[in-house]
């Protein structure tokens, strides 16, 4: 800045000097010196001085994220986060490795990597779901998940997982916060999570903005999946938004509970191409013959799997 000043200062004094000079020999008034100068003399000056250089941020990758992000101390409620459960044969772990499964058939036949939960209405179990397909993902040698709650109305993850709610997204949309402290490494291998963050006044603005699929683009090549958690479909918006982000959607269903007209209001949010399928939550081990064939022919009394 004391460049530029010195320099104003010698251009408005050879201005004074000449002007002065030109009036002594015409006779004439000195005029005032002209503006046009100095801010040509300005912009050149400037154009001399090369720019800052843009802080260059180091590629993220995963073995990177597990140096930064310190491994987090999760109490997840083993009753819910199945995964967790010393018994990994505990009722509903085997249809979330179906769903897993059924996921990698439909990624052969579709760019398939972040895939959006929902439901039509609250408390269907779209975050147990969400949580659980994360953890049965990452059972599998080799594979990584990031689980991301982006239900800043009602977040229930940071919960069920044990685990810190903030900082997490709405800080990172707010730009308070970069990707690396946001995201947590929990105690299940290559199991990551962002949180919802703290409280927010306009959540599906903020959703709404450039910054959150700027974080997907650059988490998206990181991972082999990203699970999303959103608000439920039909009160807000939020869905819808966040959905336009991902490759596919899952809508939770509970069984007996959701009314059919919301579940097709819910179904109606998300075009075909995007719609992935439906889970069906809260049936009962009784509800379907086959279910009460494979737990009584593979599952001791004791919940353990037989040797076969």
């Amino acid at each position: 800045m004391s460049r530029i000043h010195e320099a104003l200062k010698r251009v408005q004094q050879e201005l004074d000097a000449a002007q002065g000079n030109h009036a002594e020999r015409s006779g004439e008034p000195a005029a005032n010196p002209t503006v046009m100068p100095v801010l040509s003399v300005l912009d050149s000056i400037r154009s001399r001085v090369p720019p800052a250089p843009a802080p260059k941020a180091e590629p993220l990758s995963l073995d990177a994220l597990r140096e930064h992000c310190p491994l987090s101390k999760w109490s997840p409620d083993t009753k819910t986060m199945l995964f967790f459960n010393p018994d990994e044969q505990a009722y509903g772990s085997e249809q979330f490795r179906t769903l897993r499964s059924r996921l990698y058939q439909l990624r052969e036949q579709q760019n398939l990597k972040k895939v959006l939960v929902t439901s039509a209405l609250p408390k269907e179990g779209k975050s147990f779901v969400a949580a659980n397909l994360a953890q049965a993902i990452v059972r599998q040698q080799g594979r990584s998940a990031l689980l991301i709650d982006a239900d800043l109305r009602a977040p229930r993850l940071h919960s069920a997982l044990g685990a810190a709610s903030t900082p997490g997204l709405s800080e990172y949309l707010l730009g308070e916060a970069d990707v690396l402290k946001i995201v947590q490494r929990g105690p299940m291998e290559d199991l990551f999570f962002i949180p919802s963050g703290r409280e927010v006044s306009n959540p599906a603005e903020l959703l709404a903005g450039d910054r959150l699929p700027f974080l997907l683009q650059n988490l998206e090549p990181i991972f082999d999946w990203i699970i999303i958690d959103s608000p439920p479909a039909v009160p807000v918006t939020d869905a819808g938004l966040l959905g336009k982000y991902c490759d596919g959607v899952l809508l939770v269903v509970r069984s007996n509970l959701t009314p059919f007209d919301a579940a097709q209001k819910a179904r109606d949010e998300f075009s075909d191409k995007h719609l992935l399928g439906i889970v069906f939550n809260g049936i009962g081990l009784n509800s379907l013959p086959y279910t009460r064939y494979y737990y009584s022919s593979y599952v001791r009394p004791n919940g353990k799997q037989e040797k076969r």
